[in-house]
């Protein structure tokens, strides 16, 4: 068991005033077998209220706006979590041929739909080297994880949020976003039903790639158990150091914070990320995404607010 405290700090800056900023975020922690959340608070730029409900995929949303004129928004999130340890023996290991697919669930069909991609050849060759209908779905979802670990680089700023499967496969680098997107893919593919998850990777002794960050990982079904993560950037399934914010289909379905602005005006991203143990010692991340100039000319439009890359 572990106990957690979470900084979270979204900003953004604007080069001149904007107005009418309709948001939505989900930095809300879920509530889990594996998590309990024993605080949060949230604190916006002018105080706005924040509307609560629940999307298609069962996590907490909050919605607000500013209409006022502002050259800045601030969204901060505070929280206190306690996560416990993940058991590796309860994972259920029958053969792959012996999976059934659950038809009536209609979530479950829609996470296992393969996206169109043009790497099929790279695919077929995957299956055709990794899977093993013989193989037990635990030990066959960790070997297509590790394959990813094994065979991607992880670099910082080579990729961004739009960055697809195929050019991922091309250049065979990125983060975890990119990692998280190419194991869902694999596992779909196979038939196993799989989700992207967001959230937070909270640093350990070992030290894991993207820790003290916001971060992205893969959940895959597991017949007789539910869900399970798999984190492909650090070859591990996903456990105490593992703190979930959202889950759904892709990183669109689990955007931290997302938005728009009217207004032209140039702005900037920060995201800041510190992780608090009980102790004190405390890791921080700081993640600036310089933002162009979305529109030219004196037009008013509605322009995006975007959220950075998960590490």
């Amino acid at each position: 068991m572990s106990v957690f405290n979470i900084h979270h700090i979204t900003r953004y800056e604007y080069e001149r005033p904007v107005k009418e900023s309709v948001n939505e975020i989900k930095i809300f922690p879920l509530s889990l077998p594996t998590q309990q959340v024993v605080e949060h608070s949230l604190q916006i730029t002018g105080d706005p209220e924040v509307f609560l409900f629940t999307d298609y995929w069962g996590n907490k949303v909050g919605s607000f706006s500013i209409a006022a004129p502002h050259q800045q928004l601030t969204i901060e999130s505070k929280v206190l979590v306690d996560t416990k340890a993940f058991d590796i023996k309860a994972l259920p290991n029958i053969p792959m041929r012996k999976v059934v697919q659950e038809k009536n669930n209609l979530q479950h069909l829609q996470l296992v739909t393969i996206s169109k991609v043009k790497s099929i050849d790279w695919f077929n060759h995957i299956h055709a080297n990794l899977y093993a209908k013989d193989q037990g779905i635990a030990d066959q979802i960790f070997k297509y994880s590790e394959y990813v670990f094994n065979n991607f680089r992880y670099i910082k700023g080579i990729t961004t949020i739009e960055t697809t499967v195929d050019e991922l496969i091309e250049q065979q680098a990125g983060v975890c976003q990119d990692f998280s997107h190419l194991l869902l893919e694999m596992l779909r593919r196979i038939k196993i039903p799989a989700r992207y998850v967001s959230g937070y990777i909270c640093p350990n002794k070992n030290g894991m790639r993207g820790e003290g960050a916001t971060h992205a990982w893969v959940e895959a079904y597991l017949p007789g158990y539910g869900w399970a993560g798999i984190d492909p950037t650090n070859n591990c399934w996903a456990g105490s150091h593992h703190v979930t914010l959202a889950t759904g289909r892709d990183f669109a379905d689990c955007t931290p914070v997302k938005g728009l602005f009217k207004g032209n005006a140039k702005h900037a991203l920060s995201v800041y990320v510190s992780v608090g143990y009980e102790d004190g010692v405390v890791f921080e991340e700081m993640n600036n995404v310089k933002m162009e100039k979305i529109a030219e000319g004196n037009t008013t439009g509605l322009f995006n607010n975007f959220t950075a890359q998960q590490q």
